[in-house]
């Protein structure tokens, strides 16, 4: 088996069996495909099934040098994914990673934004072209409800059930989850359906899909990027801003207001609550109200 064939087979059981998104198992072939660039310019003869630990240390001393310890570690991570999956279908007796320890790497706190800032953001966006009604829909439903970026392009109109005040998203791993909506995201993606969406023309295979470019197909996630970053710009934001700060905002504003943080856990989609117990860092102040208010000794 070589390099190609065992990327190849790996990808297949990433997507059948374990239903990981385009986005994970891309993460997965960058892993692998480093690991292959390692061995191909160090002139390294081996393939999956033969390669030992003694090349994979070297080759994790290598990447050490070029890379924080964050990436370094899902490196690791994922090469461990990698042969564990060649040793469950007996391709190896072993897993050669077994031994091979990840970083240590601090808890990195999300960057927010306040309340404020969200509206200055939205603020920016030009409403005078069509898209600028679809990126205000975008914004205001990834703050009002959570959403990663997978899970905001691959939005479906058959999964807006208004009426009921939820929408369905499909998570990770094509888990799907039912999300509730606010009135005020639900008027601005009507918005977008009936004044902008409806006058597109729509692709073939796009019909359900709800934000569209304008070309009538399914925005990709780079574009998604690019519309938060450029907004950030004109609102001369210092911060770190991605589409992601509107899911952490969302999180932490709910902390913030007294939520409970396996209501947030369930919104979020986290399958683990120890995911979501990072909000709990990102503002002390209202746990000390937290104990003012409900403890006996207060």
């Amino acid at each position: 088996m070589n390099w190609e064939q065992a990327v190849k087979d790996f990808t297949s059981y990433l997507t059948i069996e374990r239903g990981l998104s385009k986005n994970s198992i891309d993460n997965y072939q960058y892993d692998i495909y480093k690991l292959v660039k390692y061995l191909k310019q160090h002139q390294i003869k081996t393939v999956p099934v033969t390669i030992n630990k003694e090349v994979l240390q070297q080759f994790i001393y290598t990447i050490a040098k070029e890379v924080n310890a964050r990436s370094q570690s899902r490196i690791i991570s994922g090469l461990k994914g990698f042969f564990n999956y060649l040793q469950f279908e007996d391709y190896r007796n072993d897993n050669p990673m077994d031994l091979i320890t990840t970083p240590k790497i601090g808890r990195k706190l999300p960057d927010t934004l306040s309340t404020e800032e969200i509206d200055i953001l939205i603020s920016k966006i030009d409403l005078s072209k069509a898209e600028g009604e679809r990126n205000r829909a975008m914004i205001e439903t990834l703050y009002g409800c959570g959403l990663r970026v997978s899970e905001l392009i691959n939005l479906k109109l058959s999964g807006l059930f208004f009426e009921e005040g939820f929408i369905s998203v499909i998570g990770k791993g094509n888990k799907q989850r039912l999300v509730p909506v606010a009135p005020v995201t639900v008027k601005y993606i009507d918005i977008y359906k009936n004044q902008i969406r409806s006058h597109i023309t729509i692709a073939n295979g796009h019909e359900d899909i709800l934000f569209l470019n304008r070309r009538g197909k399914q925005l990709t996630r780079a574009m998604i990027f690019t519309i938060v970053k450029n907004l950030a710009t004109k609102a001369n934001f210092n911060k770190n801003i991605s589409p992601h700060t509107f899911r952490h905002s969302f999180a932490t504003h709910l902390l913030e207001n007294g939520a409970d943080l396996q209501a947030i856990q369930l919104m979020l989609g986290h399958e683990s609550i120890t995911t979501t117990e990072i909000y709990m860092h990102v503002d002390k102040s209202h746990l000390t109200e937290v104990i003012n208010t409900f403890h006996p000794r207060r």
